[in-house]
């Protein structure tokens, strides 16, 4: 049986798929890729056994229907090291496989496909939400950094949509810094919610930096089916009940800053050089027209203070916030400038883009510190 498709469209699928693979699996057909040959289609599936993601490609050539099953290191560390060009597959009675390129061929042994576990359809009354892949995939990369690692609440390691008939929220914490990405102009069939694991979120969030058009998501309590144009991925979800998140969002924060995003990363990173290791805490100083932001590691006698040019309306006011989350979450708001919303140095800070994108709305939330006397 013979069939044909380009190297580099294969390579790239691979590799993406190839993510779900675990290092040890409690089932060793798992450390395979699963081909199945239909008409003129290639569907590749890689699995976990938690997480399923499959992908299609159209073949130039193809003989007849067939399904194997392939190492997945082997074939994929063979696959980057072609140019891209077709490749002619001969696949034999006994599965032994066969790939001429341009100058060389590869020769390998493939394995039956009957082991390999099929993922449960989705039952027909499961609620479906349609999103824009773009807007999706920006959300997503707002919220996995600050997804938890809490072996005793399971419920805040993962990503939790929140969903209405227009629109829907994509929310993490880990109790310290909280992420609410609003994403509009969505469509849902009913109201729902959904804790969405850490793993799957981030094998979705690469999936979608080249996808284009909708995703479409159905999901019951226990499942998620996620389609979008060339990939499927089916996975179990987080069971339990998310946190409030809209309990924690400070409704009132009357001092506000208007900062440069660059200006304010920058300052950030060459502060934190001369923090304490063991707090790695940051103070900033606000004032009209100044904001200051120092540290110091009393242990090694270091110290830095740094001044920036801001908008600032409010008292002036002095707090601290643990500077490698204050860094990452500024990294992780988009635009020119931020705004920072404070109310006092015990309460929650508010930190959004100075102008939001059409069809989000973005607030990051971050616990502040206690500042030394």
């Amino acid at each position: 049986m013979k069939f044909v498709l380009n190297s580099s469209l294969l390579s790239q699928r691979l590799q993406l798929t190839g993510r779900v693979i675990t290092a040890k699996n409690s089932l060793p057909i798992l450390n395979n890729f699963l081909f199945e040959i239909e008409g003129q289609k290639l569907r590749i599936t890689a699995s976990d056994n938690e997480c399923t993601l499959k992908t299609t490609i159209e073949l130039i050539e193809s003989e007849q229907d067939i399904r194997f099953t392939v190492n997945a290191k082997t074939i994929q560390d063979a696959m980057k090291e072609i140019p891209d060009q077709p490749l002619e597959f001969f696949v034999g009675s006994n599965l032994d496989v066969t790939i001429q390129y341009q100058g060389g061929h590869y020769n390998f042994m493939a394995q039956p496909a009957d082991e390999y576990p099929i993922t449960s359809e989705m039952p027909d009354d499961a609620a479906q939400l349609n999103v824009d892949a773009e807007l999706l995939y920006e959300a997503l990369g707002r919220a996995i950094f600050a997804t938890a690692n809490d072996p005793l609440r399971p419920v805040m390691n993962g990503v939790f949509f929140d969903i209405a008939p227009n629109n829907a929220t994509v929310v993490a914490t880990d109790a310290q810094k909280l992420t609410c990405n609003k994403m509009l102009n969505t469509q849902a069939s009913k109201e729902g919610a959904f804790i969405l694991p850490k793993k799957p979120a981030g094998l979705l969030k690469n999936v979608l930096q080249k996808e284009t058009g909708d995703v479409r998501i159905h999901f019951n309590e226990r499942n998620a089916d996620i389609n979008t144009e060339n990939f499927e991925m089916s996975c179990r979800l987080i069971e339990g009940k998310f946190p409030n998140y809209s309990a924690v969002i400070p409704k009132d924060n009357p001092n506000i800053v208007t900062v440069n995003r660059d200006a304010l990363m920058a300052t950030l990173r060459r502060v934190l050089i001369f923090s304490g290791a063991a707090s790695t805490l940051v103070k900033l100083q606000l004032s009209p027209s100044k904001l200051t932001i120092s540290s110091q590691d009393i242990d090694f006698a270091m110290s830095a203070e740094e001044s920036l040019l801001c908008e600032y309306s409010g008292n002036p006011m002095s707090i601290g916030f643990k500077g490698p989350s204050l860094l990452e979450i500024i990294n992780n708001v988009q635009g020119e400038d931020v705004i920072i919303r404070l109310a006092d140095a015990s309460r929650a800070g508010v930190i959004i883009p100075a102008e939001q994108k059409e069809n989000e709305e973005v607030q990051m939330i971050l616990m502040p510190l206690m500042l030394p006397d």
